[in-house]
């Protein structure tokens, strides 16, 4: 089969400890692959330079943006595909995904990130999926934003234009979140410092804010995430922004950890009519059971078994079943339980499947 022409652009600084599962992942199909280092110390560009098609230097100007479109201009290919040497592909529909280039020119394409995450002090691993437009034709995106870039429109006078997408064939599996001690906390303290910057440019901007939020939470400071989220959410002029629905989750999340269950569920209620994923729909659910309407919650867990998107919520699809037959068989009703438990245990055996990958 002939070469697919897409190119994979990786920025990297000091990961020898993923970079050449990374590229082993990747050498099967038959892509181009630019790595773009931003100031490594370690064996990374070693090791790149083993694999990769070329290795570049940029140098870092606290801007992942820049760097992202900096290894991208050294691409032959007009398809690109962005990864990080923490992700590692597992499967490429190839056939399916020529179809889709072909038939989607202008669009973005979105990959289902499975993240692993850790899952008390044990060791276990979990997952969840986030969906991020990750692959395009350089002539009509690029990426923007210091941190936590974003794919935008090259031409900005379309910038308020909605970006069609296409989700891609390909499975990726995420390891970088699955850190735990130090090294989470040394990512999310650059993470903040860097947003803080982005903040004093454009205070106005709720997406950074939004990620505030998120840094804060995983630190554990509940308190500054809800402040962050709630000046978030201030700022919001447009719910269709993706990062929206993700930020007004999160702040329900952060009131709960902070025993405002009643507030975090009559805060979701106010768009739960509006977003109607897969995503949405559960943490509706959630809240619904935390706050004793039980059958409302039974009601709204079946719903998102049955949903298109239901792969969205990742490993959550086992709490969803688990609640399902829980819930019935308080009811006393254990036939209908038992409906759900095939795929209760499917969904055990994917999880199982994805996080020893």
């Amino acid at each position: 089969m002939s070469k697919i022409p897409v190119t994979v652009c990786i920025i990297a600084k000091n990961e020898e400890k993923h970079i050449e599962n990374c590229l082993k992942h990747l050498k099967k199909y038959d892509l181009e692959v630019i790595v773009t280092d931003t100031g490594s110390t370690d064996r990374t560009k070693e090791i790149a330079e083993k694999y990769a098609d070329k290795v570049v230097d940029f140098e870092w100007v606290n801007d992942f943006a820049a760097a992202r479109n900096y290894c991208t201009s050294f691409a032959k290919n007009n398809w690109i595909l962005a990864i990080d040497c923490d992700e590692y592909v597992t499967n490429i529909d190839v056939r399916i995904l020529r179809i889709l280039m072909q038939k989607y020119p202008r669009y973005t394409g979105v990959l289902r990130l499975k993240n692993l995450i850790p899952e008390g002090n044990n060791g276990a691993k979990g997952y969840v999926s986030d969906d991020v437009p990750r692959m395009y034709n350089k002539n009509y995106f690029e990426f923007d934003f210091p941190i936590h870039e974003q794919l935008r429109f090259k031409d900005r006078t379309k910038s308020d234009d909605v970006m069609e997408a296409f989700l891609l064939p390909i499975e990726v599996i995420h390891h970088g979140y699955a850190l735990t001690g130090d090294d989470m906390r040394k990512k999310q303290e650059r993470n903040i410092k860097l947003l803080e910057g982005s903040i004093e440019e454009n205070p106005t901007n709720g997406y950074y804010y939004f990620q505030m939020g998120q840094s804060n939470f995983v630190l554990g400071d509940v308190d500054k995430a809800i402040e962050a989220y709630e000046k978030g959410m201030e700022l919001v002029d447009n719910l269709d922004n993706v990062y929206v629905p993700e930020m007004i989750m999160s702040l329900a999340k952060a009131y709960t950890a902070k025993r405002r269950v009643d507030d975090a569920l009559n805060f979701l209620e106010k768009y739960v009519k509006y977003y109607n994923t897969a995503k949405f729909q559960f943490e509706y659910a959630e809240l619904l059971r935390k706050n004793n309407q039980v059958l409302k919650a039974l009601a709204m867990y079946i719903k998102v078994t049955t949903m298109q998107d239901v792969e969205t919520i990742g490993e959550n699809l086992i709490t969803c079943y688990g609640c399902i037959i829980s819930i019935y068989e308080s009811m006393g009703n254990k036939e209908m339980a038992e409906l759900f438990h095939n795929q209760f245990l499917q969904c055990v055996a994917e999880k199982e499947r994805i996080v020893n990958s």
